[in-house]
């Protein structure tokens, strides 16, 4: 990597948003105060129906990206998931993959992001519960608001996007422990 600063991403939250419209995908979102980590959304998410997320960019041992999304109160074990996804030890990866990559920012990592890893760079992890809930919740692109899909709305996103995700039963996975 170069100490040049990383090429700004194709997709933002406002071009996101018309290209959601553009393509007849139904969306909801909601503006809200910045959210850094899911503990801090909680009271503002009560009022928005459906399943809310929380993302993690990940990066393996042989340099693969990984992006996992779950619901808010999943509890993910990094060395489970690693298994069940068919990866090695994993760790979080650094701002810059994370923009270079998905175009947002820590506190915003979102599947939504995956709109601008044209190079499909990031292995997509969904959380069996998110694909079985009725309405998804991610943030646009950015930690200040949140877009909600129905499922037909999320499943027509992954098609446009042609992103067939890997599901992983993350709540089998810690019961069985």
């Amino acid at each position: 990597m170069t100490d040049e600063p990383a090429a700004t991403p194709a997709f933002d939250r406002e071009t996101l948003t018309v290209w959601l419209t553009a393509n007849g995908v139904d969306h909801v979102t909601h503006d809200h105060p910045a959210v850094f980590r899911v503990e801090e959304g909680l009271d503002l998410k009560a009022d928005l129906p459906g399943a809310h997320t929380k993302n993690l960019f990940l990066k393996d041992h042989k340099g693969r990206l990984w992006l996992i999304s779950a619901r808010q109160d999943t509890v993910i074990d990094l060395k489970r998931a690693a298994g069940a996804m068919g990866s090695g030890r994993l760790s979080f990866g650094n701002e810059t993959l994370m923009w270079e990559t998905l175009g947002v920012r820590p506190g915003s990592v979102t599947a939504l992001g995956l709109i601008n890893d044209i190079d499909r760079h990031v292995t997509f992890v969904l959380d069996r519960r998110l694909w079985d809930a009725d309405i998804v919740n991610f943030h646009p692109l950015t930690n200040t608001a949140t877009t909600a899909l129905d499922q037909r709305a999320f499943r027509r996103v992954l098609s446009l996007l042609t992103r067939e995700p890997v599901l992983v039963d993350f709540e089998a996975l810690t019961s069985s422990v």
